[in-house]
């Protein structure tokens, strides 16, 4: 395992294609301007700032979630937080690389 892998940002794709067969919705953490210059078709926008408002409306969802954004890093920390709130939830890290795993 690498560090990579210890923050969350290593090579996940057999979690991703486990997560999209049951059914994941994507949720996209960037801001809104970032998600309209591009993102990954059916996806939801939920910027990081608005992750904690939003818990019961994604519970509802009643789904696994796929977390993105540029990077990763901001991802990350939502995932970190949608889990600690009961949500399986897994760090996709940045919308493209994702996109390209799809």
């Amino acid at each position: 395992m690498g560090l990579l892998d210890l923050l969350g940002l290593g090579s996940k794709t057999g979690e991703i294609k486990n997560f999209i067969e049951r059914g994941a919705v994507i949720i996209d953490v960037r801001t809104t301007g970032e998600y309209a210059s591009g993102h990954i078709k059916g996806s939801k926008n939920i910027p990081l700032d608005q992750i904690q408002g939003k818990v019961h409306e994604i519970k509802k969802l009643n789904k696994p979630i796929i977390a993105c954004c540029r990077s990763g890093a901001r991802s990350g920390q939502a995932t970190s937080f949608l889990k600690q709130n009961g949500i399986e939830c897994i760090n996709g890290g940045g919308w493209d690389g994702l996109q390209r795993q799809l």
